[in-house]
């Protein structure tokens, strides 16, 4: 190799080591990494919660320029127990950000997060109690979000594990999707897809053009479409109708109803169920629907939660147990009486 050359790639590569270092001094100057993580803080604070970070955030250009957040934790603002820790976040920035001074965010990412919902639940009984008669709300998210990875506690009990969930912007009149999928304590995988457009208006939210997907894996798959609304406290109402496809066993057509609370009930679901194995005509308090599906899991016997209406099903696989010819008839203010044979799931 001769001089000039050897002098040539000297100078070249002096040359891109210079840039490279000035690209980096200047990604730290015009993304200001400590601009977004206070930005991020003062947005937690103003809802009642403190954001904390292991380490100050790290800027990058690649592929998007975009903060990375190392060891994430949420708590509310008098302290407690997390509410929220993941292992690594990323803030992503749209690409104007590097042109000027502009704070907006493209989208949130956060991987290994961990949710106590017995935080969360303490954190909300700190909110201030809304008036029964004001209207409908909807939280505005600017910024899409993705949690990967993710587990859902009680306290030290396992709810969920295998957390993904993915949404986009929250917004009236923008279309929103929301995708999440999970594993329960014993294994059973659940995925959820929802797509609508929601619409705030005078105190009134409306859900138009609901695409509501349920499965789980070599189970059951649930295709729901609709409409819901919800004026306020308990004045919710839907209606969605569509198909229920099972594995192991013929469909049924459904059709979900949601009325409001009133002075003579609590808020219902109604849910009609019409196949070759069976009918079924029932409403179920939604509170009471929750309990039941955790009990599902404890050590207890099967239990029905507090029903009105009527079926005969052949079969019904849900929550890891299989129950077989169940019969119900339910009045108000009457036990439910029911006939049926329960089994694990993959029973004989």
């Amino acid at each position: 190799m001769n001089h000039r050359l050897r002098t040539f790639l000297l100078a070249a590569g002096g040359f891109l080591a210079a840039l490279a270092i000035a690209a980096v001094i200047a990604t730290y100057v015009v993304l200001q990494p400590d601009r977004f993580t206070s930005l991020l803080q003062a947005r937690a604070k103003a809802v009642g919660l403190q954001l904390s970070l292991a380490s100050p955030a790290t800027p990058t250009i690649w592929p998007k320029p975009a903060l990375e957040l190392d060891g994430v934790t949420v708590r509310g603002a008098s302290g407690g127990a997390p509410l929220i820790v993941a292992a690594r976040g990323k803030l992503v920035l749209p690409w104007r950000t590097l042109m000027g001074r502009d704070t907006s965010m493209s989208r949130l990412e956060v991987e290994g997060a961990r949710i106590d919902l017995d935080a969360v639940s303490a954190y909300l009984d700190t909110l201030p109690q809304r008036p029964s008669t004001a209207g409908a709300t909807l939280p505005t998210i600017d910024a899409g979000f993705r949690i990967s990875r993710g587990t859902l506690l009680r306290g030290n009990r396992l709810l969920l594990s295998n957390v993904e969930a993915d949404a986009g912007r929250l917004a009236s009149g923008r279309r929103f999707s929301l995708s999440l999928a999970a594993s329960t304590a014993d294994g059973s995988p659940y995925q959820v897809m929802l797509a609508t457009v929601p619409t705030l208006r005078d105190g009134v939210l409306t859900l138009e053009d609901v695409a509501l997907d349920i499965a789980s894996t070599g189970r059951f798959e649930a295709k729901l479409k609709g409409d819901a609304t919800w004026r306020g406290a308990a004045d919710v109402g839907a209606s969605l109708s569509g198909r229920l496809d099972r594995a192991a066993a013929s469909p049924f057509d459904v059709v979900l109803d949601v009325t409001p609370a009133n002075q003579d009930g609590p808020l219902y679901i109604a849910m009609k169920l019409d196949g070759d194995a069976g009918h079924a005509d029932l409403r179920v308090p939604p509170l009471a629907l929750a309990d039941w599906w955790a009990g599902m899991h404890g050590s207890g016997a099967p239990a029905l939660p507090p029903l009105l209406g009527s079926a005969d099903v052949q079969s019904i696989d849900a929550a890891g147990v299989q129950v077989k010819g169940l019969r119900i008839r339910a009045t108000p203010n009457v036990p439910v009486p029911a006939t049926s044979t329960a089994a694990p799931a993959g029973a004989p």
